[in-house]
Formats: structure tokens, C-alpha cells, sequence
């Protein structure tokens, strides 16, 4: 079957699992959403220091789930991963409890686009799957979240799918390099979709990157495709947020499921995503969610 036709059904989502009480979690899990963000995109060393640590445990943990990335693996089975990593080392997931989403990471297979919520639907040959996890750490009283995602080859996948993988990580990486204090923010979208454009893929536009530190998303705005003259907030030096382009094989039309969360392909056509929490320097960006 055409890589472009291999659509996803969902499964059944296991029960939520357990943090220990020690773990401090972040304000928002179990309201119906955070509480609104008032402070800088600009962070002081003492916020960027931390994010450091949460950027390296969530790295870490992106490294551990994938390692069981297979053939016959389920989701949930990469969630249940995911979730121990992070609070072996002191770690909330930020997405459990996150406007009521019920998962400690992010699995998008195939036509899913983002948000995908682990079940017990198991991976087959051919396959790409995103995983998308975030660390909550705090340390010395003052929590910081570090956010990373990446899509993987499942077995065996066709050319198509494989160089959709690359390319978009590419574009990521691309995205980053645009970063420069001076520039307005809209760059980095222009220099994503420039890129994608040579292969025909559609660029998400309603799902962005986003401003990141002590609040999991600050209402900074991100985005991936050429948004200009809107989006022209100038980067600074000590900005932190996230770039994570998702591309598709086909439009960049999306749809979404009944449960609320998982966004699918419009033409049900695979997708890919990368991403990457990064602060701004002097000369470029420096990336904080390496392993």
C-alpha cells in the first residue's frame, strides 16, 4: 500500500499513570488550562541554567523511548518508556494533565501530524512515528520545561517516507541556522518553507513553535511557513522557544479526531516532525535539548 494511503485508526489509551508526590509538577495539571504567561521571552541566567538541565532530560528520555522504536511495539509501550526515564531523573512529563491530555509524550504515526496520544495500536514495518516529550524540572524552587520531538523509521520504509524523515529534520535544522538576533521572527518560517517547497510539501501553518521556559508555552509564536509581514516580533539574545516544522507528503490541510488532540493529514498523507528548544545568542542560537 502507497506510504500516502497507510491512515491510522485509534486504539485504546491505557490508564493514566502514576507520579510519585515527590515529584513537583507544573500548575497547570488538572486545570483546565495554565495560567497565563506574563513574564519575558528574554530569560536570565539563573532560568537558562535550568533550562540546560530539563533540555538534556528530555533529550535523554526522546533517546530512550526511541530506543524501543520496532515492528509490534505499541505506543503506549514507548509512552510507558518515556514516563519512567523522566521521573528516574526527577522529571514531570509536561504533558500529562496538560489540558486534560492523558499521556507523558506525544506519538504521531503516519498521517497524524502531532499530538497523538500512545495506545495500544502496535507499530507495523513501514511506519514513521514522532515522538514528542517535554521535561518539567525543578530545581531550587523554580521549574523549567525542556521540549524536544523527533520521527523515526519503523522497520523497513519506502524512499518516499524516508526522505520526507530527513528532509524535514533538515528544514528544522535549517530553521535554527536562520535564527539571529535582528532578525524578526517570521525568518525562520520563510527559510523552512523555501526548503520544503522544492519537494512539494505542504508546511503546517496551525501548529507552531512556541515561547518556552517557566511556562511550557508563553504565547511567543513560532512559525514554520512564510508568515511575513505578521510574526515580526525581533529576536533577542536570551529569547528561548521551540522551532518544530511538520511536513507533509500532500496538503498542509489538517483534521482533527474526536478526542480532542490527534490532528491528522487532510488527505490522509504522511507526515513528519522535528523539534528543538533553543535560546538565542549573540551570534545564532545555541541548542538546549541535546542528549
Amino acid at each position: 500500500m502507497p506510504s500516502s494511503l497507510t491512515a491510522v485508526q485509534p486504539g485504546i489509551v491505557s490508564a493514566r499513570r502514576p507520579v510519585p508526590a515527590a515529584i513537583a509538577r507544573p500548575e497547570y495539571v488538572d486545570r483546565p488550562a495554565p495560567a497565563p504567561y506574563d513574564g519575558p521571552e528574554v530569560k536570565s541566567p539563573e532560568i537558562l541554567e535550568r533550562m540546560r538541565v530539563a533540555g538534556r532530560i528530555a533529550a535523554q528520555a526522546m533517546a530512550a523511548a526511541a530506543e524501543v522504536v520496532a515492528p509490534g511495539v505499541t505506543t503506549d509501550e514507548i509512552d510507558r518508556v518515556g514516563h519512567e526515564f523522566l521521573l528516574d531523573h526527577g522529571a514531570y512529563p509536561s504533558t500529562l494533565g496538560y489540558r486534560g491530555f492523558p499521556k507523558s509524550l506525544c506519538t504521531s504515526v503516519n498521517d497524524v501530524i502531532c499530538h497523538g496520544i500512545p495506545d495500544d495500536r502496535r507499530l507495523e514495518d513501514g511506519d514513521i512515528v514522532n515522538i514528542d516529550i517535554t521535561a518539567y524540572v525543578v530545581l531550587d524552587g523554580i521549574g523549567v520545561h525542556g521540549d524536544t520531538d523527533a520521527t523515526y523509521p519503523v522497520g523497513d520504509v519506502d524512499e518516499e517516507s524516508r526522505l520526507l524523515v530527513e528532509r524535514t529534520h533538515e528544514a528544522m535544522m535549517r530553521g535554527i541556522k536562520a535564527v539571529r538576533p535582528g532578525r524578526q521572527m517570521n525568518v525562520i518560517g520563510r527559510v523552512i518553507e523555501s526548503y520544503a517547497r522544492r519537494f512539494g510539501y505542504g508546511v503546517v501553518r496551525d501548529f507552531t513553535g512556541h515561547g518556552i521556559g517557566t511556562a511550557f508555552h508563553s504565547g511567543l509564536v513560532v512559525p514554520h511557513y512564510d508568515a511575513a509581514p505578521r510574526y515580526d516580533t525581533v529576536i533577542e539574545p536570551g529569547m528561548t522557544f521551540t522551532i518544530e516544522p511538520m511536513l507533509n507528503l500532500g496538503t498542509h490541510e489538517w483534521q482533527m479526531w474526536d478526542d480532542g488532540w490527534t490532528v491528522v493529514t487532510k488527505d490522509r498523507s504522511r507526515s513528519a516532525q522535528f523539534e528543538h528548544t533553543l535560546v538565542v545568542t549573540d551570534t545564532g542560537a545555541e541548542i538546549l535539548t541535546l542528549p
